[in-house]
């Protein structure tokens, strides 16, 4: 690997890394504000998710914290994640059957899911005001567009045949 590439990588890396705090910082004051008590079990809950590009379920996250935080309950986990989803840190997605997953990427983006293996990837999206899909729920009589999210199904790379 070449110098040039490694200091890219590196620098991809710190970029990524400042994200995953800022997110965890701005989920640690939605958690103060909601009054909830920033407790080691939040707080490492917190620490997970912000950095956590799966899209997890409340029970994955539980089972990958208990090892090492054995009192926390599978209620403190959901409770916290149903307050995050109210203030707005991280939001809510039914990609496919079985519980909900939790995405601590609050900006605008659409996702894809494979069909195999079941992994959500976010896919980016150009930043543009409002999309053509919005453009026609608009017409709909009475109905108001909160946001418009697209979700791609297929198979990913890992999965289809080489």
């Amino acid at each position: 690997m070449q110098a040039t590439e490694r200091a890219a990588k590196k620098s991809a890396t710190v970029k990524l890394a400042a994200m995953k705090e800022e997110r965890a910082s701005r989920m640690v004051d939605g958690l103060r504000g909601a009054g909830l008590k920033l407790t080691p079990q939040r707080l490492a809950l917190v620490r997970e998710l912000a950095g956590d590009a799966s899209h997890p379920t409340a029970q994955e996250l539980f089972e990958r914290l208990r090892p090492a935080l054995p009192t926390m309950s599978f209620a403190t986990v959901y409770n916290t994640l149903a307050a995050l989803s109210e203030a707005r840190l991280c939001a809510t997605r039914s990609l496919m059957r079985g519980p909900v997953r939790f995405d601590p990427k609050v900006e605008p983006h659409d996702h894809a899911v494979c069909g195999d293996c079941g992994r959500v990837t976010d896919v980016p999206i150009p930043s543009v005001p409002v999309r053509k899909d919005g453009e026609r729920a608009r017409r709909i009589e009475g109905f108001s567009v909160h946001h418009v999210e697209r979700v791609y199904r297929g198979i990913c790379a890992d999965c289809r045949p080489k």
